[in-house]
């Protein structure tokens, strides 16, 4: 795990001296404590249950902009030949990666938003079981949404090419629910259905953990880190 570490550590440090932590970081701030405080005021309801949901959303537009530059910025600068005839294998270049882009994001998510916690509880008595488990939620949400990004990154060499083909495909998980119900009640629609993002997060916002929901996010992120490597081992052998 040393290899993976220091690819972990060397993406955590190219992310802060570039814009694009402190860019996406204020954007995601700014949105969530505009829309937390609308919430609060309209529902007077001492709970980040809309608040959460509305992250989800944020989530979908920011995380392919965290990870675009992962894959993609290395085939265009040339430097991924150096890292893939170095002494690390193509899954902990990936992984490596993708741990770097999920720590910034789990800084970014949990240190400042914390505060709203606090707001809840001056103003009201906030149930924190759901609030625990909603932060769990989103932290699996956004290792899912960050591992696609990942994967996308490895497909092509332009940074903007990887943030839209990553947003295509979460924009097609999220509307997955919509095609199961299109695709009718069958094996076909469950399986369509099981596939939506929407279907194994709300669960965690209203304070519960269901193991189906655990490992849909796992498996995910499991599928689009295979699927990274894979593009970077044929990228080995050309």
């Amino acid at each position: 795990m040393k290899n993976v570490w220091t690819i972990t550590s060397r993406e955590l440090q190219s992310y802060f001296v570039s814009p694009i932590a402190y860019v996406i970081s204020a954007l995601f701030l700014v949105a969530m404590g505009y829309l937390f405080s609308l919430i609060l005021i309209n529902s007077q309801d001492a709970s980040m249950q809309s608040t959460f949901s509305n992250m989800m959303f944020l989530l979908l537009l920011l995380a392919p902009a965290l990870t675009m530059k992962l894959l993609a910025d290395e085939q265009r600068m040339g430097t991924i030949e150096l890292l893939l005839t170095s002494p690390v294998n193509d899954w902990q270049v990936v992984l490596g990666k993708f741990l770097g882009s999920l720590i910034l994001f789990a800084v970014m998510l949990v240190g400042p938003t914390l505060y709203y916690v606090l707001i809840l509880k001056v103003f009201g008595s906030p149930d924190y079981g759901p609030i625990l488990t909603g932060y769990l939620g989103l932290l699996l949400l956004g290792g899912s949404f960050l591992a696609v990004g990942v994967f996308t990154s490895a497909l092509t060499q332009n940074q903007v090419i990887a943030y839209f083909a990553g947003l295509v495909i979460l924009i097609l998980l999220w509307i997955a629910d919509a095609a199961g119900g299109v695709a009718g009640t069958g094996s076909i629609g469950n399986m369509v259905s099981y596939l939506a993002i929407t279907q194994h997060y709300n669960n965690f916002f209203r304070g519960v953990i269901d193991t189906t929901d655990v490992v849909y996010a796992l498996s995910v992120i499991a599928v689009a880190l295979f699927l990274a490597t894979q593009v970077l081992q044929t990228r080995r052998w050309r």
